[in-house]
């Protein structure tokens, strides 16, 4: 169960974080164009931690 939970949290931070990149880019806010780039970072990182759980199973 882990697995697919981590792989959802993981879509819905690269989600959000892609809505804050496109939103700070079209309003010329850095801040909030770079907190939406590492949002995303942190959803990729989540989805891979997924990935690496359904490899090795939910027991790690």
């Amino acid at each position: 169960m882990g697995e697919l939970t981590d792989k959802i949290k993981g879509g819905v931070n690269e989600a959000i974080g892609k809505a804050k990149e496109a939103l700070g880019e079209h309003n010329n806010d850095a801040s909030l164009k770079a907190e939406g780039e590492a949002q995303q970072a942190k959803g990729k990182g989540e989805q891979m931690k997924g990935s690496v759980k359904g490899a090795l199973g939910d027991n790690i």
